[in-house]
């Protein structure tokens, strides 16, 4: 089977070359230790994402992780992260583009070079008058999640939790709905992966884009928090959205436990689900590659063929194949962004 091109929903790279100071992105070209470096890529057909930027809480594995950030604090590491993506694209544009069209996506793809979407994983870096959001998309921010999985000035994020439903705490503040309007008139995507239930319906009824989520997965099949559930998947669907599947091993299985050994056929059981929920044109791939437990058979960015290959083996044809690894994110792109 040919490698087949792959744009993925969600990656965390950018916070791992923040943490180890690597803030020009180099390590990204020579090679490092994580799930998305240049090798890897081409080695699994990796050929654009989008690059998150996210603020680590001071406990990232214990009860802090979901306790708010300080604002200032978060200003300067969202800045920071901006920066690495700038100039590591800029620095190899023949190898990796920042994109903010779907037009330069499908030409840095022609070229060979990974195209790159700059996005934001919870708005913490963004003041509630909005100022941080104009520079940030002056500089090429094209996608945001107005929350991860904590309470910020704009709404409230689902926690994880095993088995719960996303109904969990209030929805958007006066100032999440005020973010959403003001990305809808710049031509930013929301992504919807990390809000709970009461924010995705306030974000439904303020936007006139599709709905997106990025990196989510089937609740019916999984009864994680983070999922989404048939009503919400019926409401994506209807606005001609997109759902990216997540790699992440808790997410895919039945029982919600955090095991590598999860085999492939439980992530194309979502992806099924997921077309027949939304229609072949509303489902793709968001990894969180760098931000996640893989399953084994994936690991990093060059086992992408073996899910494209359990996919073809689950009776998955080409076209709809394609339509899942690269062109509904393109579509979508083309429709949110231009």
């Amino acid at each position: 089977m040919p490698l087949q091109s792959v744009f993925d929903g969600h990656n965390d790279l950018l916070l791992h070359l923040h943490a180890t100071g690597d803030l020009h992105g180099e390590s990204f070209v020579s090679g490092r230790d994580g799930a998305l470096d240049l090798a890897k890529c081409r080695a699994g057909g990796f050929a654009g994402g989008f690059f998150a930027i996210w603020v680590p809480g001071t406990d990232r594995t214990g009860p802090g992780r979901g306790a708010p950030v300080d604002p200032e604090a978060a200003r300067r590491v969202t800045l920071d992260m901006a920066a690495i993506l700038l100039r590591l694209t800029r620095a190899h544009p023949d190898l990796i583009r920042l994109c903010t069209t779907a037009d330069a996506m499908e030409q840095a793809r022609a070229d060979g070079a990974i195209a790159a979407l700059m996005h934001l994983e919870g708005a913490e870096g963004i003041g509630a008058d909005l100022t941080e959001l104009e520079v940030l998309h002056a500089a090429g921010l094209r996608s945001l999640g107005p929350v991860w999985s904590r309470s910020n000035i704009f709404g409230h994020g689902v926690p994880f939790r095993y088995p719960s439903t996303p109904d969990i705490g209030p929805g958007l503040t006066d100032a999440g709905r005020r973010l959403v309007a003001e990305c809808d008139r710049l031509g930013v995507l929301i992504d919807l992966s990390h809000l709970n239930e009461a924010g995705f319906d306030d974000v439904a009824r303020i936007t006139t884009r599709p709905l997106v989520a990025t990196h989510s997965n089937v609740h019916a099949l999984s009864a994680q928090s983070r999922n989404l559930t048939d009503r919400q998947l019926d409401i994506i669907r209807a606005s001609g959205g997109v759902v990216g599947l997540n790699f992440g091993c808790q997410f895919l299985r039945p029982d919600g436990q955090r095991r590598s050994d999860t085999p492939l056929d439980f992530a194309v059981r979502h992806l099924a689900a997921l077309v027949d929920r939304l229609g072949p044109s509303g489902v793709a791939l968001g990894s969180d590659f760098d931000g996640a437990l893989m399953p084994d058979a994936i690991e990093t960015a060059a086992g992408l063929p073996a899910l494209v290959q359990a996919m073809a083996d689950a009776g998955f044809g080409a076209d709809l194949i394609d339509a899942i690894c690269w062109r509904n994110w393109v579509d979508l792109i083309r429709r949110t962004i231009g």
